[in-house]
């Protein structure tokens, strides 16, 4: 089923002289103050590429292919450019199993579900081998993103067990996974922990990491070296309740960041909902107050857009910003939707309630 439809776009540009933004975050940076922006897109055409009875919230672009985690133990993969897709599931005695997490590496996909317990598994891109290689049981287990920085070091992070936010880690491919001591890991609030609305908690560049918490209190958990140490920086989002703080964080470079979510019990409350960095996450501000959307599920840089392009999916549609967030403009009117990725600057694929998506940016 294919349905296109003309999201007008405003092109009038914040600044009436539009200058050629290099690739050096420096020059990003200074850009941004000046205020030049432009939108790179008029219209979105949008496809149906799955419509089953499935919950989606993560999602893997792997060349032609887009995998995807869901409930009841589903995976599988959609083929962009052919017919061929594959469906899998996972049974694991009498558990339902649901699939919110999802990372990928050269030869294998990785499924996480949530709650206790918390399974991991590790599954071979040419579909002959699925294996369990991390378990954990206890009342509080509750795992919610998880990411690699390359083919052997990887990283999940779940809710607090102890006083501490859960932490696994692996340096073999995902063959075998430990879990931090809370004597590395920093301590969180009462009521902190983290969300698995979208698998994007997690965010990489070279060997930083950034990790957002939520809930009665929100924090970027930011790591130099792997995961081995850790600083923690408080944010202005609003937070305080069990449903409030940072559903979704996306960072463009190592110094330019996004982070969306709100208050969830509160979807069309558009303000205290969005914040940006431009030093690397140590500083963390407000934008787009009382604009655009409310509550965010996901949020994800264009790609090649120096920064500036942002596209949310959450309870209020399906969103885009060519100025950093300060601006907004609905694009669709999908309130279902969980997750989006990127397949390439004109082109992302989003999923959620009972389906998946193609947006055609034009």
């Amino acid at each position: 089923m294919k349905k296109s439809l003309l999201a007008l776009l405003s092109a009038v540009c914040i600044s009436c002289s539009v200058k050629k933004v290099s690739d050096n975050p420096k020059s990003e940076i200074s850009n941004a103050k000046e205020g030049i922006f432009k939108p790179s897109f008029t219209s979105v055409e949008i496809d149906t590429l799955l419509s089953e009875k499935l919950s989606i919230r993560a999602i893997c672009i792997d060349s032609n292919k887009v995998w995807y985690a869901a409930n009841n133990g589903n995976y599988g993969y959609l083929s962009l450019n052919s017919r061929k897709n594959f469906v899998g599931n996972i049974v694991k005695d009498t558990l339902k199993l649901e699939f919110r997490s999802m990372a990928q590496t050269k030869d294998n996909i990785f499924v996480l579900s949530i709650g206790n317990p918390g399974l991991l598994y590790r599954i071979s891109k040419d579909e002959k081998e699925t294996q369990l290689v991390y378990q954990e049981k206890g009342e509080k287990v509750f795992y919610d993103a998880i990411q690699f920085w390359n083919d052997k070091d990887g990283i999940a992070v779940g809710d607090p067990t102890e006083d501490c936010f859960s932490l696994i880690t692996t340096n073999d491919g995902g063959q075998t996974w430990k879990k931090a001591s809370c004597k590395s890991v920093p301590k969180v609030a009462d009521g902190e922990a983290f969300f698995a609305a979208s698998n994007t908690n997690i965010n990489i560049k070279g060997n930083k990491v950034w990790v957002a918490s939520g809930g009665k209190k929100s924090n970027i958990f930011y790591s130099e070296d792997k995961g081995k140490s850790w600083h923690v920086i408080a944010t202005p989002i609003i937070q305080g309740s069990a449903m409030t703080g940072i559903f979704s964080a996306d960072f463009y470079n190592e110094k330019i960041g996004f982070a969306t979510g709100g208050d969830y019990e509160k979807p069309n409350q558009n303000f205290g909902n969005k914040i940006i960095t431009l030093d690397g996450g140590k500083t963390w501000s407000l934008v787009g107050e009382n604009e655009g959307y409310g509550y965010g599920s996901c949020v994800q840089f264009v790609p090649g857009s120096n920064g500036n392009e942002l596209v949310s999916v959450g309870a209020s549609g399906v969103y885009y910003s060519y100025d950093q967030g300060k601006k907004w403009k609905k694009i669709a009117d999908y309130k279902d939707l969980f997750t989006i990725r990127f397949v390439d600057s004109k082109t992302a694929i989003a999923a959620g309630n009972k389906k998946i998506l193609r947006l055609r940016f034009k």
